[in-house]
């Protein structure tokens, strides 16, 4: 039951999205004196509908998009001449910009909301893996102790008996500098004997010097089974998650929305070179986790989430779904907004070079000239969808994969 409520609370949060992505094309149309004749959710057969002024909002049967219909979107398209000076290829251009990149805009609104609400409540994941103390140990044991067993009097507490504190940063250790927790961890095992370890505290930088013990840990010998090995080790724990209140949340917020922007800009370049792990696993093979997957995987791991009660992972799955569609529509190719947005820019350009030269403006470009680019894209973007549909339905991600 856990796992249905999930599906569809994600499909809610997916279906919203897209309300609001047009509802952005609506609203700063409006607000710019342009006429919109309807505005609908879904395609295909009408389910219900009602008019409020110029306007027909609506539902239609198949949940799979949305649109926002605005008069004269092009010069091709005929206007009535009661509405030409309202007509949106008549209006200048940064009005024409502002209404197309509204939709995407909305997008990365709704992810910040989405990010905002987790960093005030459940806390942020330190994906960084920013060295931040967590828990400073009373001692340090060998594996062969529980991790759960009290600490006798004559274990070593380096950590704690050196004066780290939960909330210090590390940033080096014996001189190196540890901007991670993996890198944190790595010098520590190497390190023996009184070591220097320079720490962040209250915005100040110190350096503290710990007595670093040699303690027997257990490590995978690569062949399934587990080597003995004396390593470093002070007695810490790092930070997973960053807790914020409602005031630190903004900040909190305002820095991972950019982390997830540079992970999205990141994922779609290397978008390409991971279609073919897709049709592998289309084909039976190992479903690689850094393959794309589609709204239907996305829901299925949101199920998933919420049957698990990891409500943090699925806000963040809905936060870096409308990154993602916020950013990919952006893209300067017809039909995504962003190939409209180019063809206003080239215009404004151009435009601007003839006024240059002496010349009059040019006419508005030709929609129907770039009608096989447009339906080039379309094609491509449909084969991806369905293969990563398919891929979703017969071979999916899943958490804990």
């Amino acid at each position: 039951m856990g796992y249905v409520l999930g599906v569809l609370l994600f499909a809610l949060g997916i279906a919203v999205s897209i309300a609001l992505h047009e509802f952005g094309h609506l609203l700063t149309a409006k607000a710019f004196g342009m006429k919109v004749t309807r505005y609908f959710i879904g395609f295909g057969p009408k389910l219900f509908s009602f008019r409020k002024g110029e306007t027909e909002y609506g539902l239609k049967a198949i949940p799979a998009g949305g649109f926002c219909e605005i008069v004269g979107m092009t010069a091709l398209e005929e206007v009535p001449p009661a509405d030409k000076h309202r007509a949106f290829y008549k209006q200048k251009t940064w009005k024409r910009v502002v209404v197309l990149a509204a939709g995407s805009i909305t997008h990365f609104m709704v992810g910040f909301v989405v990010l905002y609400l987790l960093a005030a409540t459940l806390g942020l994941p330190n994906n960084k893996d920013v060295p931040v103390l967590s828990q400073i140990s009373n001692c340090v044991q060998n594996h062969t102790v529980p991790l759960d067993s009290p600490c006798p009097a004559n274990a070593p507490a380096p950590a704690k008996a050196a004066g780290l504190q939960a909330g210090d940063q590390i940033l080096a250790v014996g001189g190196v500098t540890t901007p991670t927790w993996t890198d944190v961890r790595k010098k520590t095992q190497e390190s023996s004997g009184p070591t220097d370890f320079k720490v962040l505290r209250n915005g100040q930088e110190q350096t503290i010097k710990v007595d670093v013990p040699k303690v027997s840990r257990e490590f995978p010998d690569g062949k399934g089974g587990k080597t003995v090995k004396d390593v470093g080790t002070i007695g810490v724990q790092t930070t997973t998650t960053f807790q914020y209140g409602p005031v630190s949340a903004i900040g909190g917020a305002t820095a991972f929305t950019g982390q997830m922007f540079v992970n999205t800009w990141e994922g779609l370049m290397r978008f390409p070179e991971r279609i073919p792990a897709v049709v592998k696993a289309i084909g039976g093979g190992e479903r690689d986790l850094d393959t794309p997957i589609s709204v239907v995987g996305a829901s299925r791991l949101g199920g998933e989430a919420a049957e698990r009660g990891l409500w943090a992972f699925f806000l963040l799955m809905l936060a870096g779904l409308n990154f993602f569609v916020g950013v990919f529509n952006l893209l300067p190719l017809l039909p995504l907004d962003g190939g409209h947005i180019a063809v206003n820019l080239y215009e404004r350009v151009r435009d601007w070079v003839r006024a240059l030269r002496g010349k009059p403006a040019g006419a508005p470009v030709n929609y129907l000239r770039l009608l096989p680019l447009t339906y080039f894209v379309i094609f491509v973007g449909g084969a991806i969808t369905l293969l990563t549909v398919t891929a979703d339905i017969v071979n999916p991600i899943r958490l804990g994969q």
